[in-house]
């Protein structure tokens, strides 16, 4: 009768099993259905609310998914190596640049030589590139900023805890420097450059065997609208970097990197090599961060160098501190809510707007927090396009709440999201007993 006891495990697998239990099993299928159906646009499935994100809620959704891939490689970097860093959107931006180069336009290909007009002026924005598939850039996007890690890594891992961020962050300025001076591979600083489209090709063939871009059959055997082609193609792989990233913890590696996170003298005495998995850490964040910023450029079709910024890197830590550092579901959950807050609250704003003009039932909360900076109007949120003071702009407002967030996790929930999870999981089973 021992064996009836609930959430027993006899063995080893069972315990290191990536969804040990039945309610984990049904809730990743719902999950999985759930969004199939989302992306299909079932009816009472398909997506958030209007009131949450709008009528478009797939493409922040879909913008969504790279930075996922990026954040399950910071996750690994900090979550489960425990080596702090605020580099992550430089690799981005190596694998954006990577991936721009293998990719772009084969037929301006110059040796990415600076292109001049007829007035013998600098075209910031011309065009370099082999014009290569996307089996082949993509990868190649990962595999150079992971070489890139490794070469940077020796130096890195010499310091620790807050000197170590100082390296890292070193490493985005070095990036942005390199955006201005090379605007033959970067493009203008302010506008950027395009992107290879995600588009499926064997070679170098004119129509692609599967085209993302434009509406149409997929396999023939359903009609999907561009939006949803690269919803379910960017879906898919989240999932399979998720994957990887689960098995990677339950690894000896995956073992490695979280001995060292724990007491990495005690690990380093009991036979684990310090250096060599500090290295490893800092090769496998950069090559996720490589991918998730190929996609991510390549998805929204022209990227400036001034988007790998210091800002986008502090983003990531939100991403770990919200949603719990150190576990695939926290990292999930982070990037949710960190990357789609921004689009509630001005989905929200846009709605009070909506409100306060056609005087609607509340109105007189709209007149409370918004204002377009008429005198006698003293709300907190500005509707007008440039605010740097107070009332603040909704893109101001969003940096508020981020602050307010990390420091109410910091103190209250150090788990963040995932944490809140297992303790409601965790009353849930002992209920109706207290102990």
């Amino acid at each position: 009768m021992a064996f009836n006891r609930p959430l027993l495990r006899t063995s080893y697998q069972q315990d290191a099993a990536i969804l040990p239990t039945a309610f984990q099993k049904g809730a990743m299928a719902f999950l999985v259905l759930w969004l199939v159906l989302m992306g299909l646009g079932a009816p009472y499935f398909s997506g958030p609310p209007t009131w949450l994100l709008g009528n478009t809620w797939i493409n922040p959704i879909t913008n969504m998914l790279p930075l996922a891939i990026a954040a399950l490689g910071i996750n690994i970097l900090i979550g489960v190596t425990g080596q702090v860093s605020l580099g992550h959107a430089f690799f981005m931006g190596v694998g954006a640049y990577t991936a721009v180069s293998l990719g772009g336009n084969g037929d301006e290909w110059q040796a990415c030589v600076p292109f001049h007009d007829e007035l013998g002026l600098l075209d910031k924005s011309s065009q370099c590139g082999l014009g290569l598939p996307m089996w082949i850039w993509l990868p190649m996007s990962g595999i150079v900023a992971a070489l890139v890690g490794v070469i940077v890594s020796p130096a890195a891992v010499k310091v620790r805890g807050l000197y170590l961020a100082i390296v890292t962050v070193g490493l985005v300025f070095i990036g942005l420097h390199l955006g201005r001076m090379l605007p033959e591979y970067a493009g203008d600083f302010e506008s950027g450059r395009k992107w290879p489209k995600l588009d499926i090709r064997t070679w170098k063939e004119e129509t692609p065997l599967i085209e993302m871009t434009e509406d149409g059959q997929w396999f023939g055997l359903i009609h999907l609208s561009e939006e949803q082609k690269q919803f379910f193609f960017l879906l898919t792989l989240v999932g399979i970097f998720a994957l990887l990233a689960k098995n990677l913890v339950r690894s000896r590696t995956g073992r490695a990197l979280q001995a060292i996170r724990d007491r990495d003298i005690a690990a380093e005495v009991m036979g684990v090599p310090e250096f060599k998995y500090k290295l490893i850490g800092f090769a496998i964040s950069s090559f996720y961060a490589g991918i998730g910023g190929a996609l991510f450029a390549s998805y929204n079709g022209r990227v400036a160098p001034v988007q790998w910024s210091l800002f986008l890197s502090v983003d990531f830590i939100a991403i770990l501190l919200i949603g719990g550092a150190g576990t695939i579901a926290g990292t999930m959950l982070g990037t949710v809510f960190v990357e789609l807050t921004p689009e509630v609250v001005k989905t929200f704003t846009e709605w009070l707007g909506e409100q306060t003009a056609s005087n609607g039932p509340v109105a007189w909360i709209a007149n409370i927090l918004l204002t377009d900076g008429t005198s006698g109007d003293f709300g907190p949120i500005s509707t007008g396009t440039v605010a740097t003071g107070w009332p603040m702009s909704v893109f101001f407002w969003n940096l508020v709440i981020y602050g307010v967030l990390i420091i109410v996790f910091l103190i209250f929930e150090p788990l963040g999201l995932f944490g809140i999870w297992i303790k409601i999981r965790n009353y849930w089973k002992r209920w109706p007993f207290s102990y």
